[in-house]
């Protein structure tokens, strides 16, 4: 997140993109409902309705995949009207320009056509979003997770700087985090291109600091993704596989394609709390501890870094995960001697400029904001204030281009996936945990009460979906929480697993598939 969560209540208006709020971050819709009621507008679209959806100003349902077309219709009507900031245009951003001409093509009629949208919601929503100021975005894996995830985030960036509402308190682009340490992760380098602090292994220079650091070459190559991986393990070039507190059996794309891929593998070790449907195929499972046996930090959506304290000690043949790594590295040949996590934060402090202010003690209860460059500095609330870290904003002009799987004759029905309320991301949690399983104990479907019509289809009975990659059978759930003609689909339950369904499909550029769209037909099950 560009701001702070707590800055969401002070904000004229909040624009929700692609994120189920209420349902996936709870905590953060509690300051959007604060703010409603201090006077801000909300607007929010998504291809389903939503519980945010009955308390906004302008609530929208675009086609799937559709995102470009709909941001690029407002900001059209944005310049059209005069509402963007234009001395925030000129003064902080660069390719104005070339971005304009693009959106000028996307005129409300052609945006319709695209999105569904109505020309009158369209206007609606840019008056809005650029006459109330500061507006904050807020976005999740609605975004994301498509072809066209990069193009996007690149949108929201546009419209929010076309307002002037980067740099300033309460506005902002939010991406909100999937799980608590995602940020963190990639922080430290939790990503095949970067060492911690996104400092490129190609860069010459950044090697050599970590070569400095740890008394090893290391590679200036980059290295798989994990959609890469999957593709590696098919033709044999991966062997072997190190799954930390992932599940990627019912987590990740097409999954008959994957059992192929991990089928393929010589050696796979899994290290989890539980023995998730990934561990029960490795062939060595590590034994880790829960949150509340642990000492160390995290980082959260707001890059807070935080301090985790131990409540009660690891339960028998457990290790810590940093444990559990170090001796594993020391029986391969590199020996690690870290006596504490607090021991292997202060080493990331002094490799990671923009931690490099951080201690324990500093962390305290609340934590601190990153960047956070040196004990003297307090962290940053917000980030880009005066200028951006690359000097000027950069405009992107960015084309609508269709999702990878299109509906039709074989297949006429959208399919979109997500979480919901009482379940966590594969359920291997959430689905041992008794109150949370009487909640919702089985998968289902989502189908508007005029497809359920056509199709015969009563609440609660079974019904079988199928797409290219595969089918699985579910209840179906009769509501209009969907549109006509789209499905919805839960994604944590092993005996319907909607990974079975959805496209691997990716973008070129971040490679995360295509979760939240593909092409599917439904008929009541025998």
């Amino acid at each position: 997140m560009t701001n702070s969560i707590a800055e969401i209540e002070d904000s004229a208006c909040i624009f929700i993109i692609g994120s189920n709020t209420s349902a996936c971050h709870p905590l953060i819709a509690r300051r959007v409902f604060r703010a409603k009621e201090k006077g801000a507008k909300l607007i929010v679209a998504d291809p389903r309705n939503i519980q945010l959806s009955r308390f906004a100003d302008v609530a929208v349902t675009q086609r799937l995949g559709s995102d470009v077309a709909l941001l690029n219709g407002m900001m059209h009507i944005i310049l059209k009207n005069g509402w963007h900031d234009k001395n925030y245009v000129e003064n902080r951003t660069e390719a104005f320009e070339d971005f304009k001409d693009v959106v000028e093509s996307y005129t409300p009629d052609k945006v319709e056509s695209i999105t569904g949208v109505a020309q009158s919601d369209l206007e609606k929503m840019s008056e809005l979003y650029a006459t109330n100021s500061p507006a904050a975005l807020l976005y999740a894996m609605g975004i994301t997770q498509h072809t066209t995830g990069v193009d996007n985030v690149k949108s929201c960036c546009n419209i929010a700087m076309l307002c002037g509402n980067v740099g300033v308190k309460s506005g902002g682009v939010n991406p909100l985090r999937g799980q608590n340490n995602v940020q963190g992760a990639c922080d430290m380098g939790g990503l095949p291109n970067v060492f911690p602090a996104y400092q490129p292994v190609t860069v010459e220079a950044n090697n050599e600091k970590f070569v400095n650091a740890w008394g090893k070459p290391l590679s200036d190559k980059i290295g798989y993704t994990i959609t890469d991986m999957i593709q590696a393990m098919i033709d044999g070039k991966l062997k072997a596989l190190y799954v930390i507190g992932e599940n990627p059996k019912m987590s990740d794309p097409d999954q008959n394609h994957l059992e192929k891929a991990l089928a393929n593998l010589d050696f796979l070790v899994c290290q989890d709390i539980f023995l998730s449907e990934t561990a029960q195929k490795a062939d060595v499972v590590f034994a880790g501890v829960s949150v509340a046996e642990k000492d160390g930090t995290y980082t959260n959506t707001e890059r807070r870094c935080m301090k985790v304290n131990k409540a009660i000690d690891p339960i028998e043949n457990t290790l810590n995960d940093w444990e559990i790594i170090s001796r594993l590295s020391t029986a391969m040949g590199y020996e690690m001697n870290y006596e504490s996590p607090e021991k292997i934060f202060n080493e990331m402090t002094t490799l990671t400029p923009s931690y490099g202010g951080m201690t324990y003690e500093r962390l305290g209860l609340d934590g601190l904001q990153w960047p956070c460059p040196n004990a003297e500095h307090p962290g940053t609330q917000f980030l880009h204030k005066d200028q951006f870290t690359r000097g000027k904003g950069l405009f992107h002009a960015v084309e609508y281009l269709d999702p990878a799987e299109m509906p039709d004759e074989e297949y006429p029905y959208w399919l979109t996936t997500g979480r919901m309320f009482a379940h966590y991301h594969t359920g291997t949690m959430t689905r041992v945990s008794p109150h949370l399983d009487t909640e919702q104990k089985t998968g289902y479907v989502e189908i508007n009460p005029e497809d359920a019509k056509t199709l015969g289809v009563n609440d609660g009975e079974t019904v079988r979906l199928a797409t290219r990659r595969g089918e699985i059978e579910a209840p179906a759930r009769v509501s209009n929480k969907v549109v006509p003609g789209v499905l919805f689909v839960p994604f944590h339950f092993a005996e319907s697993p909607a990974n079975i369904l959805t496209n691997s499909a990716f973008d070129p550029i971040a490679k995360i598939p295509e979760y939240k769209v593909c092409a599917v037909k439904i008929e009541k099950a025998a």
